[in-house]
This record gives structure tokens, C-alpha cells and sequence, in this order.
């Protein structure tokens, strides 16, 4: 009795070993190569710069900020290795085993031609169809077969190839500067390409009195801390003339006449405001387009007394 039981025990461990090892059909392993690059940061800052010369002698600077960055760049090569195999599919054994008899005599019968041939018959014929067969006669397990085999992750192989820093320098495009002129702070945007366009006479600075500062501090900031500062000094000489070349600038013109006009583009021009009095001269130009007359007395006017030549704004 003891004997039997333990003959059954043995023989169901066999058929489980047996069954275990032949639902997983092993295929030829798979692997896939891929290039892989990683970038670090090293180092990162912003840097302003204000131009020359240090003190302004003139109401608009154009400021340019730039981000800056040190990556180490590392290629890597990566390999990954995939078991594979055929799942299991009982129902299968139904053509598989007929299929794996015929497999097996035709297997045994390629390689007696291939004796007498002088082993110039296929291995496909001589040695696979004699493993097709044999697999296809196992019960517990399906035939190869690649149409529906599954994979799993084996392995992952990383391997360092190269290793070089690489450096970046961005505009700090439309974003924003931080100007602190006197006790107050204006937040001014960059442009596309990262330029800051200060104008004394324009802007936050125009509600300000400008003349009474001294000195712009200039801040930028990024999101991780980074930050970088300037200094700009406004002369003395500049600031002398802020305030009566504001109102010679924002003061009501169509209050004035011509000879007004005239004074105004003139006076700027004196102060070595050059670029207000032509901004100032087209902007009267304009104002004139509709009334030919007017301004065609204020360019006659213009040239006569301030030794200025404007060219007529088009007409609609």
C-alpha cells in the first residue's frame, strides 16, 4: 500500500515537472541596441550686459541679457535581451501531434539522403524538422513558432561610449528685468531677443522723478535661484536735463503752434537729444498728415529756423 502511494505521488510530481517544462517553449533570444544620450547640468547663470559706457549720458540703452548653461553630455549604448517563447495552447496538439509524427519520418528519412548525398541536404530539412516533430509529438508542449511567441526583459546592458561638455548661450527672451530706480522697482520684459529697451523719458520712469536718481540696479532671476545684478550710473548732466526734456516731449502739442513745434524739436536737438527730436519730429509729422497745409508750414518752418529737413508722412 505504501509502495503505491508512493508511486502515485512520484509519477504526478513527473507529469507536473513534465507539464511545467514544456509549457514554456524557449526561442532564440532577442536583443535591441539603442543609443542613449544623457545631459547634466553643471552650471548655470545669467549675465547682464549694460553696454558702454558705464554712466548713461543719454536717456535710452539698449541692455542685452543672456542666459547661460555647461551640460556634460554622456552617450550611452544600450542593449536589452528578451527570453522568449511559445505560450501554451492545448487545443493545438490536436494538428500538432499528427504533424509532429510526419515531421519526425520526414526528418529521419532527409537525413539518410543526406548521408548518401554527402551531407548536402538542408539543415532545415536534417535537424529542424526532426525538433518540430518532436515537439509537436510532447503534449505538454506547443511548437516553435514566431508568429505568436512573447518575450520578457532578461537584461538591460549600459555602455559608456562618450563623454564632453557642451555650452548654451540663450537670450533671456521676453522675460522679465527687474529696475530699481531711486526707492521704486519697475518690472520691464525683454524682447524676443533678450534686449531690454530702457527709456528714461518713457515708460515707469516717466511717472518718476528721474531726475533725483542717481543710479539703475538691474536684477534678473530664474525659477531655480539662479540671478545675476548691474549697475548703471546716470550722470549728472543727464539728469539735468530729464525734466525739461519730459516736458518738452509730453506736453500737449496740439495746444502749441508751429513756431512752438519747431522750438520744441530744436531745443531737444540742443540738449543732444537727438533721438527724441526725430521721434518728436515724425510725431508732429504725423499729426499733421490730414491738414497738407500745416504741414507743409511746419517742414518750411522746420528747415528754416531749425536747419532741419522731415520728409511728409504718406497720405492714406
Amino acid at each position: 500500500m505504501l509502495n503505491q502511494r508512493v508511486a502515485t505521488q512520484t509519477g504526478a510530481a513527473l507529469c507536473a515537472a513534465l507539464l511545467l517544462a514544456g509549457c514554456a517553449n524557449q526561442l532564440p533570444q532577442r536583443s535591441e541596441h539603442e543609443a542613449r544620450t544623457e545631459r547634466k547640468l553643471l552650471d548655470h547663470s545669467l549675465r547682464i550686459e549694460v553696454g558702454e559706457p558705464m554712466v548713461l549720458e543719454l536717456p535710452q540703452r539698449r541692455v542685452r541679457v543672456q542666459e547661460q548653461k555647461t551640460f556634460e553630455v554622456t552617450d550611452f549604448e544600450v542593449t536589452r535581451r528578451y527570453d522568449r517563447y511559445t505560450p501554451y495552447q492545448p487545443w493545438r496538439e490536436l494538428y500538432e501531434i499528427p504533424l509532429g509524427a510526419v515531421a519526425v519520418v520526414a526528418g529521419i528519412g532527409a537525413n539518410l539522403a543526406n548521408v548518401v548525398l554527402l551531407g548536402n541536404v538542408p539543415t532545415s530539412a536534417t535537424r529542424d524538422w526532426i525538433s518540430y516533430g518532436f515537439a509537436g509529438l510532447n503534449p505538454f508542449m506547443n511548437a516553435e513558432t514566431n508568429g505568436r511567441s512573447q518575450q520578457n526583459l532578461a537584461s538591460v546592458e549600459e555602455q559608456r561610449r562618450d563623454a564632453r561638455l557642451e555650452y548654451s548661450s540663450l537670450p533671456w527672451a521676453e522675460r522679465p528685468v527687474t529696475v530699481t530706480a531711486g526707492e521704486q522697482s519697475h518690472s520691464l520684459n525683454t524682447d524676443r531677443n533678450g534686449i531690454l529697451r530702457l527709456n528714461l523719458l518713457d515708460g515707469p520712469f516717466a511717472e518718476q522723478d528721474i531726475a533725483q536718481v542717481g543710479k539703475l540696479q538691474l536684477s534678473v532671476e530664474d525659477d531655480d535661484g539662479t540671478r545675476a545684478d548691474a549697475l548703471l550710473l546716470v550722470s549728472h548732466t543727464l539728469r539735468s536735463k530729464l525734466q525739461e526734456a519730459h516736458a518738452l516731449i509730453f506736453d500737449d502739442l496740439e495746444g502749441d503752434d508751429v513756431s512752438q513745434w519747431v522750438y520744441r524739436v530744436k531745443r531737444l536737438s540742443e540738449l543732444g537729444l537727438e533721438e527724441e527730436a526725430s521721434e518728436l519730429e515724425q510725431s508732429l509729422v504725423e499729426l499733421t498728415r490730414h491738414d497738407p497745409e500745416l504741414q507743409q508750414q511746419f517742414l518750411q518752418s522746420l528747415l528754416h529756423d531749425a536747419g532741419r529737413q522731415a520728409s511728409p508722412a504718406a497720405g492714406d
